[in-house]
Formats: C-alpha cells, sequence, structure tokens
C-alpha cells in the first residue's frame, strides 16, 4: 500500500481557485424516495482539502491549502444560486468533509441555511468518522431536510484498508445509525474497481456486495462510481498492475444488478464516462441509457451494438 508520502509525491499540480467562488456548479434531475423527479443544484464547492486522503480520490485538485475562510461558503453559494434555475434540492459537494470545521467553518451555518432556505432537500458530503454533535446542529438550522452522503467505497475485506480511508465497516454501520437516529438521511458511495482489485468477476461481485451492505446497514440511496486514474498515485498503480479501469460493460452490467435488487435507489455515475468506453458507435445511446435509468430507476432493453453483441 502506498503510504501518504507516496501519494502526495504522485501529485499533479492542483488547479488555481477563488475561495470566493464555487468551482463548478450545474443544475440536474434526479429521483427522490416518493419516486418523482425533482430538479436538483448541485455546488461544488472550493473548500480546506480533506484530511483523509483517499488513494482514489483526485478531488483534492480544487481545494485550498489552508482553511477556508469566514464568509467565504456562503459567498460560494450566493454566487452559484444566482445563476442557477429554481430547484426544490441542493447538493452541497465539497471535496472534502462538510462537517471539518476548517473545511466549512460552523460559524458559518446560519447564513448557510438562510441561503437554502428555499429547498425542501439539503444534501452534503461528509466522512463517516466525522459525524457528530454537528450535524444536528447544522439539521437543526435548516428548513429542508438534511441528507449525507458517506464513502463506503467497497466492503472488500483486503481492499477497503488499504485505500488510506481510515474507516471500518463499524465505522460506516455507526454513522449511518446515528444518521438515521437523528433524523437525517443517508447515502452511500461505492466503488467499481477499486484499486488492488483486477479480476472482473471479482469487481462486478464486490461492488454488488458493497450496494447489498450500505443498503442493509440503512441508507436510502447508493451511487455506483466507475474508479478513475488521473491523480498521480492511481496511474502509478495503474502501471504496476494492481489497478484496472472499470469497462463501460462492466457498469452496466453491475447497474442493471444493483437496480434489481430493488433495496432502494441507485445511481450510476456518468461523470467522464467517455473514458470507459471503446467504440463511439454505441457511446451516446449506452451514456443515455444509463440516464434515463437513473432517472426512471427501472432497468432498460440494453443498446445493441457490433462491439456488444457478443458480451451481452
Amino acid at each position: 500500500m502506498a503510504n501518504e508520502q507516496e501519494l502526495l509525491n504522485c501529485r499533479p499540480a492542483k488547479n488555481a481557485t477563488d475561495p470566493y467562488r464555487p468551482y463548478f456548479f450545474l443544475h440536474e434531475r434526479e429521483p427522490a424516495a416518493d419516486g418523482t423527479v425533482h430538479a436538483v443544484n448541485t455546488i461544488f464547492l472550493t473548500n480546506r482539502e480533506c484530511m483523509f486522503r483517499c488513494i482514489m480520490c483526485d478531488l483534492w485538485k480544487n481545494t485550498l491549502d489552508g482553511p477556508t475562510p469566514r464568509g467565504a461558503i456562503p459567498e460560494q453559494i450566493r454566487f452559484a444560486l444566482e445563476q442557477l434555475p429554481k430547484a426544490k434540492t441542493v447538493k452541497l459537494y465539497n471535496n472534502g468533509n462538510f462537517f471539518d470545521r476548517r473545511a466549512i467553518p460552523p460559524g458559518d451555518y446560519s447564513d448557510i441555511c438562510d441561503l437554502l432556505s428555499d429547498f425542501r432537500h439539503v444534501i452534503v458530503e461528509n466522512h463517516p468518522r466525522l459525524c457528530g454533535e454537528q450535524m444536528l446542529n447544522f439539521r437543526d438550522l435548516l428548513d429542508g431536510k438534511l441528507e449525507v452522503a458517506l464513502g463506503l467505497e467497497t466492503i472488500h475485506p483486503e481492499v477497503l484498508p488499504r485505500l488510506n480511508k481510515k474507516i471500518t465497516l463499524q465505522n460506516f454501520s455507526g454513522a449511518v445509525r446515528f444518521l438515521n437516529n437523528g433524523n437525517i438521511n443517508s447515502r452511500a458511495f461505492v466503488l467499481l474497481n477499486p484499486p488492488y482489485l483486477t479480476d472482473p468477476a471479482e469487481n462486478l461481485h464486490w461492488c454488488l456486495r458493497s450496494v447489498e451492505f450500505a443498503f442493509s446497514r440503512g441508507v436510502g440511496a447508493c451511487s455506483i462510481i466507475p474508479t478513475r486514474a488521473g491523480n498521480g498515485i492511481m496511474d502509478q498503480l495503474q502501471q504496476e498492475g494492481l489497478y484496472e479501469p472499470p469497462t463501460l460493460e462492466a457498469l452496466e452490467e453491475v447497474f442493471d444488478r444493483a437496480l434489481n435488487l430493488k433495496l432502494g435507489r441507485v445511481f450510476a455515475d456518468t461523470w467522464g464516462l467517455e473514458a470507459f468506453s471503446a467504440c463511439n458507435v454505441c457511446f451516446r445511446k449506452r451514456e443515455e441509457r444509463l440516464n434515463r435509468m437513473n432517472l426512471e430507476q427501472k432497468l432498460l432493453p440494453r443498446i445493441s451494438c457490433p462491439c456488444t453483441d457478443s458480451t451481452n
């Protein structure tokens, strides 16, 4: 397993960021727990880098080296919302941990919640080990329902400890239990093809088992993330044969199977999906199919193409 200094040594340079501007925002749609499709405003906040430095993470590229200045996060949210249309749900994705006080200053909670007063549903990201009283304080300031997205990544007993995430399955289970007891919803992120797991069949098996585990602990939704290279250390692991990028076929297969479990909402992450495709002829139709399945939460027929006819 690479140590933290090796991770840092392999990194390319960070992107230039402004602490008073989100580095990205967008308007999208997502099905709610009741099956209705809601408009969602997603804001990618610029803030302090996550302290945990997971081996597969590339989100540090758009983070600050030091603590986030007081007042910066409300200003970022204000700026983004002025550009975005109306929505019922807002995601504050922050490349780290929303309840790390050096990433999101607690003194800004009140201003943040005032800005979010029109939203029925507020989703933030946080590490399972940073779940505590500050979440309840933030929940009480919100007008809408709070949901916390937690990285489970994998339940593979040998791979999880090697990701440098510094969690156990007990940490994850305890975090979901704390959130449920506090009337806070939760969702999980699960990796397809994490590093150190290179057999295609094993990757499908452990991804699906991880989805099942997350739902068994009480999350309401699960997002399947194809693990990507591009952060330095993952590229090195790929060269060493310790990481195998997932294929589009593998994502389709595990997403189909996960939806068929009917345990809760499941989403396939289609960000940068073209990197996993080997065929320009059918890619856009296959991408559209996955996006429709994300919205409709039902299995749709596979796209027929000479490149897939031998595998489907």
